[in-house]
């Protein structure tokens, strides 16, 4: 006996009284722990001109525990389920289950692309919105491998998340293959006017037409660059293949590290500086968050503090320690600035914290994962006393737990197993530096690592902002300062800094303005919001035009 329920947040499947089970991902509605999902197919087809996906799902499952006759999965009320069969093959204890759908998703009308031509539609799944996409077990506890079918409009490109593909331009269908397994919130599609060029011998660059040539030029060969450094310090690259799709401005994040095709928006494309940070770090997303996942979105840094940690890892190798350290002090001053705003004692400030229901988990997605979770990672580096010992501990890491979810406790009792020593002399009861209170502590990290190697970058963007402090500021000594000359990162640093002393004079401003302004017009959009920012905070009404000319730009697309 099957029926579906009402519930906003999950279907279930009945076969006779309900057996209740104990949620252990607080951000899921489902039962996944009375499951293993072996393997999940999607069956879909694309209509641009009602906005609609429709299509079916087959889901093969096995029953973890005796006499579980309830399967309850995740949903959204976006997605209209119309009908739902179950069948149980023999007597293996498998089950498949297959709904038939409707989804509705994100759908870019023409002018909201790049090349404001032809529509476009995407997903993004991170951290629980696949569950509008597919029914699912929608935490990252459960992984599982996946195979899609779907058929387009012609002239329409689909790519998805998957190790292997396939196309018949005479039936309009594209089939996909996900070999290896993955939690539900790295399914990925995106269908449109895409393209490629083959930048590697595995990777490409998918794009509509308009960007495409601007986005080869700017990765090049770098991308085969970074995942063989990558490969050096932390195992083979699981994946196969690594590609990368940029999206419209209205992609609602950076970047996303989805398995085999990272989707990244496609404004990054104006500093290359940022565009190489962003794509190193979803390429370290291969490693530590795809193949080794954060089991509970509660735990999220174990995806993003390692990601961050490994990301300078190969930024350190491939670009020097100067470079690595600039862009680090540039992303601690921000969460510094955080902390402030948030104070000390704010619950989000844990690596560890506890969700109440009905919370969001992206609402985690803030620099405390990342900065604080990196600067853990780097004081378990420090401990070993060698970061190559740590390369190599971090290998035997991912071999070890390849393709599962963890908890903290498994990375760092493997951490203790794997140098004896240091769990010998107690260093995770180190006063004041105990694991325990780097988890569950609220506030600044403990400790951050040494970064006076970036100081041949950094020393002179305290230097000019130090001259702007003075009273008043000494044009001839600010005048030796050229910011053509510096990297973005060094420029940004100097702005946000900037930022921090405001309110400045209007005197101090309107020489600012005099100074940088032009040159600032000149520069990427990382560097213009944030002159912009300091306009704002300082109610400086000659630039305020600027301001509008930015957004023109980059809301309206033009």
């Amino acid at each position: 006996f099957l029926r579906e329920s009402h519930s906003p947040s999950s279907f279930h499947l009945n076969f006779s009284p309900l057996l209740y089970c104990r949620l252990v991902d607080i951000a899921s509605a489902s039962n996944f722990h009375c499951f293993k999902l072996r393997h999940f197919h999607l069956d879909l087809r694309l209509n641009f001109a009602v906005k609609e996906i429709t299509g079916w799902q087959v889901l093969e499952l096995v029953a973890l525990q005796p006499g579980v006759q309830t399967l309850v999965l995740d949903t959204h009320p976006s997605l209209l389920i119309h009908s739902i069969d179950c069948k149980v093959p023999g007597s293996t204890g498998a089950q498949d289950i297959s709904p038939s759908l409707t989804y509705r998703i994100w759908w870019l009308d023409a002018e909201l692309t790049c090349g404001q031509t032809r529509p476009l539609v995407f997903t993004q799944g991170h951290s629980v919105c696949n569950r509008s996409f597919f029914p699912c077990f929608d935490t990252p506890a459960v992984k599982s491998t996946y195979t899609a079918t779907v058929r387009v409009p012609e002239g329409v490109t689909v790519l998805m998340s998957a190790s292997r593909s396939a196309y018949s331009k005479q039936d309009r269908v594209f089939q996909f293959s996900m070999e290896y397994p993955v939690p539900a919130y790295l399914v990925a599609l995106v269908a449109g006017d895409l393209q490629h060029v083959d930048i590697g011998p595995r990777s490409r660059v998918w794009a509509e037409p308009c960007i495409l040539t601007c986005a080869v030029s700017k990765l090049g060969g770098s991308v085969e660059r970074w995942l063989n450094v990558a490969e050096d310090l932390f195992g083979p690259y699981v994946w196969g293949r690594y590609d990368i799709v940029f999206l419209p401005p209205s992609f609602p994040i950076v970047a996303m590290e989805n398995p085999c095709l990272t989707f990244i928006i496609s404004s990054i494309l104006e500093s290359r500086e940022f565009l190489l940070i962003d794509v190193i770090h979803e390429i370290a997303h291969g490693w530590f968050g795809n193949a080794v996942t954060n089991a509970t979105w509660e735990e999220m840094w174990l995806s993003e503090g390692l990601a961050t940690y490994a990301q300078r890892r190969i930024t350190t190798e491939a670009y020097g320690e100067a470079f690595t350290c600039l862009e680090t002090v540039f992303r601690l001053d921000a969460l510094h600035r955080q902390m402030r705003l948030l104070g000390d004692n704010n619950p989000v400030s844990k690596l560890q914290v506890k969700f109440e229901p009905g919370i969001n988990p992206s609402s985690l997605m803030n620099l405390f994962t990342y900065e604080k979770g990196f600067c853990f990672v780097s004081y378990l580096s420090q401990l070993c006393g060698n970061v190559k010992r740590f390369d190599s501990f971090l290998r035997a890491y991912i071999e070890q737990f390849k393709f599962s979810s963890v908890v903290a406790q498994d990375l760092l009792d493997f951490f203790l197993g794997f140098f004896p020593e240091l769990k010998e002399s107690c260093v995770a009861q180190r006063e004041g530096l105990e694991f325990e209170r780097w988890l569950n502590g609220c506030g600044p990290p403990l400790c951050e690592p040494d970064l006076s190697a970036g100081g041949v970058l950094t020393g002179p963007v305290q230097s000019l902002c130090d001259l702007w402090a003075s009273e008043p500021p000494d044009p001839e000594a600010i005048a030796n300062f050229n910011l053509s000359s510096w990297n973005t990162f060094q420029t940004v640093l100097f702005l946000d800094r900037l930022l921090d002393r405001s309110p400045l004079s209007h005197d101090v401003m309107g020489q600012l303005s005099r100074c940088y302004s032009a040159q600032l017009d000149e520069m990427n959009a990382e560097v213009r919001i944030r002159w912009l920012q300091i306009v704002v905070r300082n109610s400086f009404y000659p630039d305020l035009p600027r301001i509008r000319g930015f957004l023109h730009k980059h809301v309206s697309g033009d």
